[in-house]
């Protein structure tokens, strides 16, 4: 806590969580808590601009996100989000922590889960924050996990969410420390699955160096003549997906890589999925933080998703690729790592005027 900040401290308990209550209400808040019919337990944060609905037993994932109307959350084939060790058996949300030993889609030769241990970790407690900041007011919800195994690693996440009064933007953060005495490799992608806007535009303010298209096929993409024609044609020239308006190409997926992405003065990066009537999905964080980033759209009957920017500390392309490009980093014994990401729906107003100040 800085000293500037104030907050209070809620525990949450999982008895809390069963037909839909109010846990908590204040003049720029409110919290609800319930359990769905799949068993998995729920708690609702919510502004005067809208909502988000995290999972605090469940990798604190968040399951959804809506802000002035607009849903923000990929289509997908999950009416609510299931029990699972694992994050392909509940594939419907809107955020997930992916990580942290292992991330990315693995192949053949690894070992692990899609997407690693921590996107539906069973946490060891959670609790909800209600203050103010030099930013002003806001609400937060935490937890912690503590990840043991005999003969291997032992590191202690802390994932939290935070909404602000007034504000369609949230900060989605992870800690992580190695509780082992010895080095613990870390992969970590904080994976927003954004919805998909038709004709919507990718635009990047301050620009990156190079766009890759991903050159390997994962074993759940199946590919078409026309699919990979198209990914033939975007290896050329990646400056080809910068709107979304060719849905039938989308399937399978496209996935993107981002080097030498700019900063602004403060660090940050800045990426905007606009909208054709003036809004945008928005994200921003800091590169020394994640120096990766990748791009995934997806368009079928079943699943449409445009995650425009994954921050990463590695490509998704699973342990063993990862490792060898030397993308795979290391905490040392007793060593913490910090990450934040801010992102959320801006209005058409609020994209004008961050259009404007970072042209200053």
């Amino acid at each position: 806590m800085t000293p500037s900040e104030k907050r209070t401290t809620i525990p949450l308990y999982p008895e809390l969580f069963g037909v839909e209550k109010t846990l908590l209400e204040s003049a720029d808040f409110r919290v609800r808590a319930w359990t769905y019919p799949s068993g998995v337990k729920a708690l609702a944060l919510e502004n005067n601009r809208g909502r988000l609905v995290v999972l605090p037993y469940q990798g604190q994932m968040i399951w959804s996100a809506v802000f002035d109307g607009c849903d923000l959350t990929m289509r997908n084939m999950f009416e609510q989000p299931r029990p699972s060790a694992t994050v392909i058996g509940t594939y419907g949300c809107f955020m997930f922590h992916s990580g942290l030993l292992r991330n990315g889609c693995p192949t053949p030769q690894d070992d692990h889960p899609l997407h690693g241990e921590m996107p539906c970790a069973p946490m060891d407690s959670a609790w909800l924050e209600l203050g103010e900041d030099a930013a002003g007011a806001f609400l937060r919800v935490g937890g912690e996990y503590e990840y043991v195994m005999g003969f291997g690693d032992h590191y202690c996440a802390r994932p939290s969410v935070t909404l602000r009064a007034g504000s369609a933007l949230f900060d989605i953060g992870m800690d992580v420390r190695n509780l082992a005495g010895k080095p613990m490799e870390l992969m970590y992608m904080a994976h927003m699955n954004y919805a998909y806007v038709e004709g919507g535009q990718f635009v990047e303010p301050l620009g990156v160096e190079r766009t890759r298209v991903r050159s390997s096929v994962p074993a759940h993409v199946k590919p078409t003549p026309a699919w990979s024609a198209y990914m033939a044609e975007l290896t050329e020239d990646p400056s080809r997906l910068q709107a979304l308006n060719t849905p039938e190409l989308y399937d399978p997926e496209i996935v993107c890589f981002f080097d030498g992405v700019q900063a602004d003065a403060s660090g940050n990066a800045h990426f905007l999925l606009k909208h054709p009537d003036g809004p945008a999905f928005y994200t921003r964080y800091k590169p020394r933080q994640f120096d990766h980033a990748a791009r995934w759209i997806l368009h079928n009957a079943d699943q449409q998703v445009a995650a425009f920017v994954l921050p990463a500390t590695c490509e998704p392309e699973g342990y063993l690729a990862e490792k060898a490009k030397g993308n795979v980093r290391t905490l040392a014994a007793g060593e913490r790592a910090s990450f934040s990401v801010t992102t959320g729906y801006l209005s058409a107003a609020e994209v004008r005027q961050l259009e404007g100040d970072l042209k200053r």
